[in-house]
């Protein structure tokens, strides 16, 4: 298992390309080889559509790898967003060959071919503002507890393979003449709004670079939006500047946890919260309570507890 202290100049890459890759098996080992060589941790998701990556490591190694693979002509013009991290928000390397590099379970959906029109944080205040946009958080109902757009509508999807339904239950092309939707990075919008065109609608629009490219553009004072961007790694949470926020995750279940849900009575720092604590086990709570000490102990010694994390 690779160690990263946390005084190390630790930088986060993420990025994305919707882009044919016939070779993406061997391809995926190629890019494991390498990133393990430049001890980098995080995700790399590999499909014949595309890549889809958050990695982590030394930022001298990981602009180096970054380097590497940008010398595939497929990724060539690729420009991922960097950010620095304190410490390192990934417990391993994982590089997973899927069907999909975001799973809409729309099979022919063409991202590479047609999207929407892209905006940035300028024009997406606007659009914030016209009465006649429909603006949809294209994120699930947990990451929109967190923090979203004022006026947002909010799917209340469990998961971004329900969208087609929430779409085909709730929009008509013929009513909802202008979308405009958002996500944490991009991905998701560039996968919905080339299946919501595909379905008819005409003008779909998608902010560019998602809520992170906003919070990374805008302040506090002049941005729109309103709490935190939930994120898939230890970060948890940023806000504007992408510092992070002050959520947490409850380990029971999982949920991101506002400093309310923490205060409330249900909450166990480590074991429970408002969401979980009524169906919780005493075997389950147990356990839980075990390695809650355990990480406690862990980091005291200075060191991690990583127990059955999956993955």
């Amino acid at each position: 298992m690779m160690q990263h202290t946390d005084s190390q100049d630790i930088e986060v890459a993420t990025f994305y390309r919707f882009v044919a890759l016939a070779d993406y098996a061997a391809l995926a080992a190629k890019l494991h080889n390498s990133a393990s060589a430049n001890r980098l941790l995080g995700t790399i998701v590999i499909a014949a559509e595309g890549i889809n990556a958050t990695l982590a490591g030394d930022s001298s190694a990981l602009r180096r790898w970054l380097a590497e693979l940008t010398r595939d002509e497929r990724f060539a013009d690729l420009a991922p967003r960097l950010m620095k991290a304190p410490r390192m928000p990934f417990y391993r390397l994982k590089v997973k060959l899927r069907d999909e590099i975001v799973t809409l379970g729309q099979p022919d959906v063409a991202p590479h071919e047609r999207t929407g029109t892209h905006v940035g944080p300028e024009q997406w205040d606007e659009l914030l503002e016209d009465p006649e946009v429909l603006v949809i958080d294209a994120r699930n109902r947990y990451e929109v507890a967190v923090g979203t757009f004022a006026g947002a509508t909010d799917p209340q999807t469990e998961s971004f393979r329900q969208f087609p339904d929430y779409v085909n239950e709730n929009l008509d092309p013929a009513v909802h003449r202008k979308v405009a939707m958002f996500c944490t990075g991009g991905i998701r919008c560039e996968k919905a709004s080339a299946w919501m065109l595909a379905r008819g609608f005409t003008d779909v629009y998608q902010l560019s670079g998602g809520v992170l490219a906003y919070l990374q553009q805008k302040t506090a004072e002049e941005g729109r939006w309103r709490g935190g961007c939930f994120l898939f790694d230890q970060r948890v949470a940023v806000g504007y500047g992408l510092e992070r926020s002050d959520i947490e995750i409850c380990h029971g279940c999982r949920y991101p946890l506002t400093p309310s849900e923490r205060a409330a009575p249900e909450y166990e720092a480590g074991v429970s919260c408002p969401h979980c604590a009524a169906e919780l086990s005493d075997k389950r709570r147990d356990a839980l309570r075990e390695r809650h000490r355990q990480e406690h102990l862990a980091r005291s010694r200075g060191t991690k507890h990583l127990g059955n994390r999956q993955g």
